[in-house]
């Protein structure tokens, strides 16, 4: 299960990455192996794309 409190990183390795990769992209998160994914957790990086954490979380524990 992904949480808002998980590393990007960490979230990636929850199931078949590259689905989850696929939900993060077109959430507009595109740089998913930069520094940021190895330290920033997903709520945090969804409040700098602008974008509803708790929705996110949904669609991504709905491909895992």
């Amino acid at each position: 299960m992904i949480t808002k409190d998980m590393l990007i990183i960490d979230a990636l390795k929850q199931g078949d990455a590259q689905k989850i990769a696929e939900v993060l992209q077109e959430s507009g998160m595109h740089c998913l192996h930069c520094m940021l994914a190895h330290g920033e957790t997903i709520e945090e990086a969804a409040a700098v794309h602008g974008i509803d954490a708790d929705e996110l979380i949904k669609k991504l524990n709905a491909v895992i």
